[in-house]
Order: C-alpha cells, then sequence, then structure tokens
C-alpha cells in the first residue's frame, strides 16, 4: 500500500517565485535576515549543527545530511549532538555563537528557551535555521518567530493523520466499533512537533473515534525509550487482552520502549501505529510485525539536506521563507522485509527522500549554482 500526501508548503508560492526571480546573482545584496552576503564566496563558510536529540539512527541519518550537502557548498560542517539535554543544547549554542562560525542548524530545542537562545546569533549576523525548533518570542506557540529565522519542520499534522488514519482502517476493517480504545505515548507539552501531532490525536478524542485508555510519558528525556519500557511494564499487568485496540507512538524512540515492554511480557494482542523511523525501527518492524504494523515518517537524511541548502541561499544573500514544511509518508510494515534500508525506502515507498524534488526539497537553479564545481 503507498500512501503519499502532498507538501503542506507554509509561504511556498512566496518562495518559489522568490528562488524563480532571483535574477542576478552579484545583484543579490541582501537576505531576510538584512545580511549583506553575495552568491558568490560562500565555498569555505563555517556552520554548526547542534542536534538536541539522542545520538541514535535517525540523528546519523539527519546529521549525514547536513554533512554531505555541506560539502557541496565548500562548507566546513561541524556537528554536536546534546542528547535530549536541554542545558547542554543552550550551553553547545552559546558556545557555537561565541566562536567562528557563520551559520548555525539546530534541531530539536525547545519552545520555552529557543528565541533566548538563538537571539545573538542573528545579532552576530549569522545565518540561522531550525529543525523542529521554533524560536517564538516569549515562548508563545502563536507569536511572532524570531526575525532572520527559516523554521523548519515536517509535516506533522500529515503525519499524525497518516498514523492516525491507518490505525483506524485496520481498526475498521476487522469490524471495530467506535471510540476505539487506546494505549497513547506522549511527551510535552512544550515538544512542539509532538504538540502539533497532538492536535490531530485530540481532534479524533472530541470526536468520540478514539477513548484514550492511559497515556505513557517519560520523566527523563535523555533516556525516553528505557523510561518508556519501565512505565510500560508497571501499565501492562493492569490492561487485559482485548481492552485496548491500539498503540500510539507520537515519536519512536517512545514507541520502541513501549515494544520492548511488550516483547517482555510476551503481549502481541495490541497493534502500535508511530511516527518517524530509522534503520532500528525498520529491523524491529520486520521482526515484530504482529504489533508494529506502520510508520509515518519523513526522510530524516532529507531533512538535513533541506536545512543546509536553505543555510546555502542565506549565506548567498537569497531570499528564504520563514516557515518550511517537508511532505509525509505512510510505511506499512507489509512493505518491508528483513533487510531492508533507510537508503531503500525510495524503492519502495513514492516520493520518498526525492532530493531533487524541485518543491519539496528546494532542487533549483540557484541551489545548483551554488555547489562546487
Amino acid at each position: 500500500m503507498k500512501k503519499k500526501i502532498v507538501s503542506i508548503l507554509l509561504c511556498s508560492a512566496m518562495l518559489m517565485g522568490m528562488l524563480v526571480g532571483c535574477g542576478d546573482k552579484a545583484a543579490q545584496k541582501s537576505d531576510t535576515s538584512g545580511g549583506d552576503a553575495t552568491a558568490d564566496g560562500i565555498s569555505g563558510k563555517k556552520v554548526a549543527v547542534v542536534r538536541n536529540l539522542a545520538n541514535g539512527d535517525h540523528t546519523q541519518q539527519f546529521l549525514a545530511g547536513c554533512v554531505e550537502e555541506g560539502e557541496k557548498f565548500g562548507f566546513t560542517v561541524d556537528t554536536f549532538v546534546t542528547d535530549g539535554d536541554d542545558a547542554k543544547c543552550q550551553e553547545t549554542v552559546a558556545q557555537v555563537i561565541s566562536q567562528n562560525y557563520d551559520a548555525l542548524v539546530v534541531s530539536h530545542g525547545q519552545l520555552s528557551y529557543s528565541y533566548r537562545m538563538l537571539e545573538p546569533a542573528i545579532e552576530k549576523g549569522m545565518k540561522v535555521v531550525t529543525f523542529d525548533t521554533m524560536p517564538m518570542k516569549d515562548g508563545d506557540a502563536e507569536g511572532e518567530l524570531l526575525k532572520g529565522v527559516t523554521s523548519t519542520a515536517q509535516d506533522d499534522q500529515a503525519l499524525a493523520e497518516l498514523s492516525l488514519g491507518y490505525m483506524m482502517q485496520e481498526f475498521e476493517e476487522k469490524g471495530g466499533e467506535y471510540p476505539m480504545n487506546v494505549l497513547k505515548t506522549f511527551m510535552g507539552p512544550g515538544v512542539p512537533p509532538l504538540d502539533r501531532r497532538n492536535v490531530v490525536y485530540e481532534k479524533l478524542e472530541k470526536e468520540g473515534k478514539i477513548k484514550t485508555i492511559n497515556t505513557i510519558s517519560p520523566s527523563d528525556s535523555a533516556n525516553a525509550r528505557g523510561d518508556v519500557t519501565t512505565k510500560t511494564e508497571a501499565i501492562l499487568p493492569t490492561i487485559g487482552e482485548g481492552e485496548v485496540d491500539a498503540i500510539w507512538g507520537c515519536y519512536d524512540e517512545l514507541a520502541k520502549g513501549v515494544l520492548q515492554a511488550l516483547k517482555d511480557a510476551k503481549r502481541t494482542d495490541m497493534p502500535m501505529y508511530t511516527i518517524d523511523i530509522s534503520n532500528d525501527d525498520i529491523q524491529l518492524m520486520v521482526e515484530n510485525p504482529e504489533i508494529w504494523k506502520s510508520a509515518a515518517a519523513v526522510d530524516p537524511k532529507l531533512i538535513g539536506i533541506v536545512d543546509m541548502r536553505l543555510i546555502a541561499l542565506k549565506l548567498a544573500g537569497k531570499e528564504t521563507p520563514e516557515y518550511f514544511n517537508l511532505s509525509a509518508n505512510n510505511i506499512v510494515t507489509t512493505q518491508l522485509k528483513e533487510g531492508t534500508t533507510m537508503d531503500q525506502l525510495g524503492e519502495i515507498i513514492e516520493g520518498w527522500g526525492n532530493a531533487e524534488d524541485p518543491e519539496g526539497a528546494l532542487y533549483t537553479d540557484d541551489i545548483t549554482d551554488l555547489y562546487v564545481k
């Protein structure tokens, strides 16, 4: 089964118009952050990438996208992983800003501190792109984005709709009647991508499609997987067979924690539908098809590629949007087989990881003209 959702590109019309109409590169003297870079001479720039998640497979894919694409522009790309430790993340970003970096990519900074954390970088003249990090004034998700920043994200609404939609589809095919009883995993509020996914879930609750039996949330974000395993182990004895129709994993690290507890308890009566994917996830899906049914995701390597392309455009003095969303796909376990890797998903899932898609991946003449020849 192949399911593809068209990318919802906030400001996409603005972006494409700007990219197509850039004209003479030498005439481009400023970007949205007020910089004075020209399209020439971006080779040799230094870029720091700070990833505030555990150093797992998903993180490595993202960083690989940043580094490999950065090398095409002639950048030196240094990567830092802060393991979901918010204090460490802020300290690392502050250190980067104090050094001689020209640009900064930040992944998974918290809403509460990201504006304050990144404001010194903009004031210094650095170019800044974020992923799943919303530097909003006063930590208000509905407020003002820090001027000069491009905030990128997976299409979290689509991810939630795909995973929950497939969950409900399978429930209906089994003859189930709403509301369906769901064991939910969640981390937040205050984690922007998970909060956005949760909006879709809560809407289905209000519509009477879903009844939440229990919510499993980690207390230790640096060890979310292990923490969730422990908490799931404590909950499982209270849940009889047939009492839960499905498990929703809003984030794959949480889902892996739940899966471990289910395997240890030899429970296969609760199918699981999740968001995000990695090589580790694929292997676990193939090994546990009776439990892990699907994963809605965006190619993490493509996210890194797009973020670095936005950095290149900013350094070249090109206009960039405030927001950019990447399109999502749903990957069903039955589409996978032993040995399938992230690199092969493009052969299975239509549109997966297509770095030459001019809309969803910013693959334009302006980008290719900036590559080191």
